[in-house]
């Protein structure tokens, strides 16, 4: 019988500190599946530092390496989606380069796919090794989106997962470039398990994520798999007119048992401006979603390839 080949797809942004650890633990512990052969697909985003030269010197040391360099960098989910592309594995597992997540689950993982699951989902049970507002943050947007979208995202459950030829096909047929990685995971479906571990500390270097690139991650998921935030703006609408009229009718009675009143700026200045601070925030939800279609509509590649190392010399 054929042995099965498992991909492993890396993107790499400015990692040349984590490099060197980073193929000590991962090769040795891919080499311990049995039957399985391997490879790892490094996409280097664009890296300004030398993750570039480490990773071509890896692709040329050993030939189980391929390394896709994209012209600049083009960002996390690009890169995950130009690793996806390149992997020709029977199974496929998007991994982190920054081994927050223990190599030694992918036997795990593959232990469930021979199960017959053709997604397995690695879920961190213990996430202590993240910081406080990290983790909080992370809960709520779980909590929100899941609130918000039809299609539920697992909590806990990044991008680390085994997935089949089959479903990593379909994810690759996707036409949309502006991608929510962990939300089209959810949204293809297919038979799925879960494996649980233990999140770890970054082996080196610094997360590439900020507050402010969290939030726009977030903002890119809700507007990716939900029309809700639109949908409210009309139901506070009706709220809004319902309320006018219950106001319009105490002003008549009002009226008509003490008599006309001098009305007070104050009032009216502070309605105008709150009403228009909502309708300012209604027309920025609304660009959000016209701006999504801007960028869909002028179809451009999701990604650069430059150049490729290793194999073949693609």
């Amino acid at each position: 019988m054929s042995r099965s080949l498992l991909s492993l797809v890396v993107p790499f942004y400015n990692e040349e500190e984590a490099i060197p650890g980073f193929f000590a633990q991962v090769v040795p512990a891919l080499e311990a599946i049995a039957e399985i052969d391997f490879e790892i697909v490094c996409v280097n985003d664009g890296s300004k530092d030398r993750t570039l030269t480490l990773l071509a010197e890896a692709a040329e040391a050993d030939d189980r390496v391929l390394v896709v360099d994209l012209s600049r960098n083009f960002g996390k989910e690009a890169a995950m989606s130009a690793g996806l592309a390149e992997a020709q594995g029977h199974v496929v597992v998007p991994f982190d380069a920054d081994l927050q997540d223990p190599p030694e689950v992918i036997a795990k993982l593959v232990e469930k796919w021979r199960e017959g699951y053709d997604v397995v989902l690695a879920r961190r049970s213990d996430r202590s090794s993240d910081s406080y507002l990290k983790r909080q943050s992370a809960l709520g947007f779980y909590r929100l989106h899941n609130k918000l979208a039809e299609v539920k995202i697992p909590e806990n459950v990044g991008d680390f997962r085994l997935m089949t030829r089959e479903v990593v096909n379909v994810l690759n047929a996707l036409p949309e470039s502006r991608r929510f990685m962990k939300g089209l995971f959810a949204w293809v479906g297919y038979r799925t398990a879960e494996v649980t571990y233990v999140r770890h500390s970054r082996c080196a270097g610094k997360t590439k994520f900020s507050g402010w690139r969290l939030w726009n991650f977030a903002l890119e998921g809700i507007t990716s798999f939900s029309t809700l935030p639109l949908r409210m703006w009309t139901y506070f609408g009706l709220l809004v007119a319902a309320t006018s009229f219950l106001y319009a009718a105490y002003l008549v009675i009002r009226t008509l048992v003490h008599g006309i009143e001098v009305p007070g700026y104050a009032s009216i200045f502070v309605s105008l401006l709150f009403f228009s601070g909502v309708q300012m925030i209604g027309i920025g939800v609304i660009g959000e979603y016209v701006g999504r279609i801007y960028i869909e509509s002028k179809r451009r590649p999701l990604y650069v390839v430059r150049r490729r190392y290793g194999k073949s010399q693609q």
